[in-house]
């Protein structure tokens, strides 16, 4: 039983990418599987109980408002020597190509005695659950901090509270892109260090 749930569970890692927005092809996903996302995310491990991760999801014509926004953000912030009409087009296609998008965010539980990193990381391992599960369903994924995510007239959009903090964008959909391999720069082992014996100091 835990050996094949270990293989089903390496399979699912293994075989997880990221699928740029502009690789979507705007076919639609039933919200019961975004459901199903959303319940993994909720499973996630979190020092004190918080539970701080909180989603706004985005379908239908919330998503082309959505992606209308981001891009008004992006030119009205952005100096006019540095803005670009075709970054600005991005942000639009993006939300068209996508199924549906997910604003992540941390809202800070009223522990005060745990980390503010503790809080994001909590939230970071409740995307990855749901990244996780995209992959099992067959769903392609995109897990963005680019663009306007961290402007303040972003969070003002998203109406969020004074302590939020957007962890980041998640763009869900499909592709008729093929699978690519994997890459990794750095050799597993130099990233690793077994400690079987007293470490001296």
């Amino acid at each position: 039983m835990h050996k094949k749930a270990f293989e089903l569970l390496e399979t699912i890692v293994n075989n997880r990418r990221t699928t740029k927005a502009h690789a979507m092809n705007g076919e639609l996903i039933d919200n019961d599987k975004i459901q199903k996302l959303l319940l993994l995310a909720d499973q996630a491990p979190n020092h004190g109980q918080t539970e701080p991760w909180r989603f706004m999801i985005f379908s239908g014509k919330a998503l082309d408002d959505f992606g209308q926004t981001h891009a008004d953000i992006y030119w009205a912030h952005t100096e006019p020597n540095k803005r670009r009409k075709s970054k600005y087009k991005k942000y639009i296609r993006y939300a068209q190509n996508a199924s549906h998008v997910v604003a992540a965010v941390m809202r800070p539980g009223s522990n005060t005695n745990i980390p503010e990193k503790e809080e994001r990381s909590a939230v970071s391992a409740a995307i990855q659950n749901m990244l996780l599960g995209a992959t099992a369903l067959g769903i392609a994924s995109f897990w963005s901090t680019g663009g306007m995510s961290y402007h303040p007239e972003f969070k003002k959009y998203l109406g969020l509270k004074e302590g939020d903090k957007m962890i980041g964008i998640l763009y869900l959909g499909h592709t008729d892109q093929l699978r690519k391999k994997k890459k990794r720069r750095i050799p597993l082992e130099e990233k690793i260090i077994w400690a079987e014996e007293a470490v001296a100091v």
